[in-house]
């Protein structure tokens, strides 16, 4: 057993919702294992206040949070990342920048709950779900045996996890 702290970034093109729910779900779930980031492509330069609603509902941190872009985490004094995990289909798909200490890396995609437009009712069984699926991610990432399996394994694990229920690319392949 290792005492290491991973580093994780949670990446979404506008930083303002889906990122926001991982980066606090794991920051609880990891039980200090893990130091959670989160930015965007495009960050909208605010936290979605239905994000916030739903970390609070479901009893996790919910301040301190912000819409940041990714470029913070690759210049010098940025902290090296261990996983980078891409949260939306958009940002999985754009050029990222070159991350120091090539990070392991998966897409979990989830659709974007801040896109759906309906009444309230609608739009919080949205976040709601988004959290869900997105927990359900970092649970089964937080019980992987990090530290004793080899990287290639440890590769294949964190891509699959991202095929789990609700996976928004429905065509993902596991590779």
């Amino acid at each position: 057993m290792t005492d290491k702290t991973y580093n994780v970034l949670f990446l979404c093109t506008g930083n303002s919702a889906r990122s926001i729910l991982a980066e606090s779900i794991l920051n609880k779930e990891g039980g200090g294992r893990f130091r959670t980031f989160s930015a965007g492509s495009q960050p909208k330069g605010e936290v979605n206040p239905h994000a916030i609603r739903e970390l609070e509902a479901l009893g996790y941190p919910s301040t301190g949070f912000s819409s940041k872009s990714w470029d913070v985490f690759a210049e010098p004094g940025a902290p090296e990342m261990d996983f980078i995990f891409t949260v939306c289909d958009s940002a999985a798909g754009e050029a990222c920048p070159v991350w120091i200490g090539h990070p392991m890396t998966a897409h979990w995609g989830v659709e974007d709950p801040a896109a759906v437009v309906g009444t309230e009712i609608e739009i919080q069984r949205a976040f709601a779900q988004a959290a869900r699926f997105l927990k359900n991610r970092i649970t089964a990432f937080v019980n992987l045996p990090i530290a004793s399996i080899d990287r290639l394994a440890l590769q294949h694990h964190v891509r699959q996890i991202g095929s789990l229920e609700g996976a928004s690319v429905k065509s993902a392949k596991v590779e």
